[in-house]
């Protein structure tokens, strides 16, 4: 009889040991780390900490943003390309860091990032203005006037960027070689989009691409003048303003996109969860709401087939950019 009840709690113990076991491993069972390769405040930040709440509340584990700047976003993506493929640490990046830097410093990297990442899936992407100043009056009212204007002042125009090697750089070189190789001098300013308002609004600067949400008020005060949109479609507020794609370049210019990735090698069933997770999140009241505010686009994607596809193209994309147009990066 000893010998049975024996047998019967061993078996008790394992079911119990099985069932504690599996619990442990739902995911998520603890939180979760999402690193974002900029300081507190900016796009990416922002988008991380709003998607991030989402997923708190849909999944009931906390997830923490931690901010790892530098680097032109490698010590965030080899920090979380390096973590333990589980699902607990993610990334936010956005085009910059995780198209552009791949492409142009792909010696920097002490990990092979085509193969050590994946993307769970995109999330918004942020429309952006080519612009112009209006101090000492300026004069192009137009795309067409813009380069009508820098034609006939070589070497004069001065257009703003937010560093060596960025996109509102590429985008600056790439729509200057689209429009005739255009002789224009790059300013560059690291305080980001304020520095380069602020070069535009004393007259340092004559022309950049910048956001939307980040020169809205110096467009209504009458400070900037948006020439042409980066979006698929015009926006409701600036209803005069033409896409590119209306202006005879489709492919000039960058939507900011905002994506999710995680190490290589985590489950694909924990890819799922974060990627449908991710979608819900962005569905949300609140985060539509806090989206709307700031003119950003939500476009997760529909499938991790589909992320994975849409990177590869991102990736090819920007070495022809990069081909195209030589810029040279030193830092």
């Amino acid at each position: 009889m000893k010998r049975l009840s024996a047998v019967v709690l061993a078996v008790v113990g394992l079911a119990c040991g099985t069932v504690s076991a599996n619990a442990q491993d739902k995911y998520p069972s603890k939180p979760v780390k999402i690193l974002v390769p900029y300081a507190p405040g900016g796009a990416t930040d922002i988008v991380a900490r709003i998607i991030g709440e989402q997923m708190r509340q849909s999944l009931g584990q906390n997830f923490v943003v931690e901010n790892k700047p530098g680097a032109f976003g490698i010590i965030a993506i080899e920090e979380m390309a390096r973590s333990k493929p589980d699902g607990y640490t993610l990334m936010v990046g956005n085009v910059s860091t995780n198209a552009i830097t791949p492409v142009i410093f792909p010696t920097k990297f002490k990990i092979n990032y085509e193969k050590d990442i994946v993307p769970v899936g995109r999330l918004v992407d942020i429309p952006e203005f080519l612009l112009v100043t209006t101090t000492n009056n300026f004069p192009p009212k137009t795309h067409a006037e813009l380069v009508d204007y820098a034609k006939q002042n070589k070497g004069k125009v001065r257009y703003g960027t937010v560093g060596v090697g960025s996109y509102p750089h590429y985008d600056m070189a790439y729509y200057a070689k689209k429009t005739g190789d255009l002789d224009m001098i790059a300013i560059h300013n690291k305080a980001g989009a304020s520095g380069v308002i602020k070069d535009m609004m004393a007259g340092d600067a004559q022309a950049a691409f910048l956001n939307v949400a980040s020169t809205a008020g110096m467009i209504k005060s009458g400070n900037l003048r948006p020439l042409a949109l980066v979006n698929e479609t015009r926006l409701p507020e600036y209803p005069d303003v033409p896409t590119m794609k209306e202006i005879g370049l489709p492919d000039v210019g960058t939507l900011a996109w905002q994506a999710m990735f995680a190490p290589a090698g985590t489950p694909k069933e924990v890819l799922e969860i974060l990627q449908k997770a991710s979608t819900a999140a962005m569905q949300t009241p609140a985060a539509q709401d806090a989206f709307k505010k700031q003119n950003f686009n939500v476009v997760p994607h529909k499938t991790l087939d589909e992320a994975k596809t849409w990177l590869a193209g991102e990736l090819a994309q920007w070495k022809k950019i990069t081909n195209e147009v030589k810029i040279e990066i030193t830092d």
